[in-house]
């Protein structure tokens, strides 16, 4: 007959790979039951876009049949995000709160946030986007969204919401076209209110959309949030990752955790099959050997992305068989793995 403890004993010998530990210590295993020959249990992973999950269920499903001899084992996955440093403001509660910079502008930064959030939301994660670029703020067109944030009843204004993501963007205040030049308190300010005078309610990941380059934003909300860890977008061009690096370097003095390097652009496929590396080869790779950041993934040039962006509607959705929406969307997975694994290491 098999027992509770031996499906357990068996399944405290698969490790996540990620997090170095094995799934029982790690609290992942709940609702073990056993009919007969029969075993089923449920697996908690740490976040909804785990890209191990198949991998996961595979050892375990092994694991159980080997060591207890189970004719059959059941698995229900479900996911739990946890970080033990979320942020609580104002009401507000972001288990992860991720900033998506770059040295420089026109690397993509903002089409890679946005289909990075909607790739979180489709995994089955409650994402917010928050688009801090305020002298560029091109976040409501990319989602194809219009209007303005409303509050009801002297309530906190509700974000607007595209493709399953909450939004916030000073884009929705100003006229289109509008120039901003705003000093850095106005910046502050600005951003104070985004995160205070919104009901964003519980998110598992708020993806935080910075202006290129290192200047009063980026100190701002600092200043104003705990930000988990920030990712750096580049292209393989050298002018590009000397500025890529800078980023790096700003994120490391105002003790924000690096969670990875996106390669944008990294080439041109040619109707052959071939490559054509347009701004280079390599780059992001160069980039994590010179600074340790881990590269999570380089993203194909492809027209469909910045055409999808266009009409409102990123790629990952309009596109999602594109090169480019496939890479996005592993990056997606390796960004949460990333988040958990600090999150666990800061437990």
């Amino acid at each position: 007959m098999i027992t509770k403890e031996q499906v357990l004993s068996a399944l405290s010998v698969v490790i996540d790979p990620d997090l170095q530990k094995d799934l029982v210590s790690l609290g992942m295993i709940e609702d073990v039951k056993i009919e007969g020959s029969k075993v089923s249990f449920t697996l908690v992973l740490t976040t909804p876009a785990c890209p191990l999950r198949a991998q996961l269920e595979r050892d375990a499903r092994r694991a159980v049949q080997v060591m207890t001899g189970a004719q059959e084992v059941e698995i229900h996955t479900t996911s739990r995000v946890h970080n033990p440093k979320k942020v609580d403001i104002s009401g507000n509660e972001f288990k992860h709160v991720i900033a998506i910079g770059s040295g420089k502008g026109g690397v993509g930064k903002s089409t890679v946030a946005a289909n990075i959030a909607i790739g979180l939301a489709q995994d089955g994660a409650s994402v917010g986007l928050l688009d801090a670029d305020i002298y560029g703020p091109n976040i409501p067109r990319m989602l194809g969204i219009t209007g303005t944030p409303q509050a009801e009843d002297g309530a906190k204004v509700k974000p607007l919401v595209a493709h399953g993501v909450q939004v916030v963007s000073i884009g929705f205040f100003v006229a289109e076209g509008q120039p901003l030049i705003w000093r850095g308190p106005m910046l502050h300010s600005a951003v104070q209110q985004f995160l205070t005078d919104f009901d964003w309610g519980s998110l598992d990941y708020l993806i935080v959309d910075l202006p290129p380059g290192t200047g009063d934003v980026q100190l701002s909300l600092s200043q104003t949030l705990p930000i988990s860890g920030a990712v750096v977008v580049t292209t393989p061009q050298a002018v590009s990752t000397d500025d890529a690096f800078r980023a790096i370097s700003m994120f490391d003095k105002l003790e924000i955790p690096m969670l990875g390097i996106v390669e944008n652009m990294a080439y041109l496929r040619l109707p052959d099959g071939s490559q054509m590396p347009v701004f280079g080869a390599g780059g992001g790779q160069r980039l994590e050997d010179l600074t340790g950041v881990p590269l999570l993934g380089s993203i194909p040039l492809e027209p469909e992305v910045g055409i999808d962006g266009d009409r409102g509607t990123p790629a990952v959705l309009a596109s999602p068989d594109n090169p480019a929406s496939e890479a996005i969307r592993a990056i997606a997975r390796n960004l949460a793995a990333q988040s958990s694994k600090q999150a666990h290491e800061a437990e």
